[in-house]
């Protein structure tokens, strides 16, 4: 069976094993997909690029509700009525 592997860099669960933070450095900031029998088992990926790919994947969030609500009527209030 083929696999696509979505990291530059990759390493065996043993060298994982071995050195955890050799491995995480190997990739240079991005993710190190971790192969078992040379499949891929799991991405190991550095925390600021999971912190980035988490506030990606927030703002697509928040967007997706604001397109959503792009048709409802707008209610103007003053700071003061709240």
């Amino acid at each position: 069976m083929t696999n696509i592997v979505l990291a530059e860099t990759t390493a065996s669960v043993s060298e994982l094993k071995r050195n955890p933070m050799g491995t995480v450095a190997a990739g240079e900031g991005f993710p190190v997909a971790i192969l078992n029998r040379n499949e891929p088992a799991f991405y190991c990926v550095p925390a600021k690029a999971f912190e980035a790919l988490m506030d990606r994947l927030e703002d697509l969030e928040l967007n997706a509700i604001a397109d959503a609500r792009a048709g409802e009527p707008v209610i103007k209030i003053a700071l003061n009525d709240l």
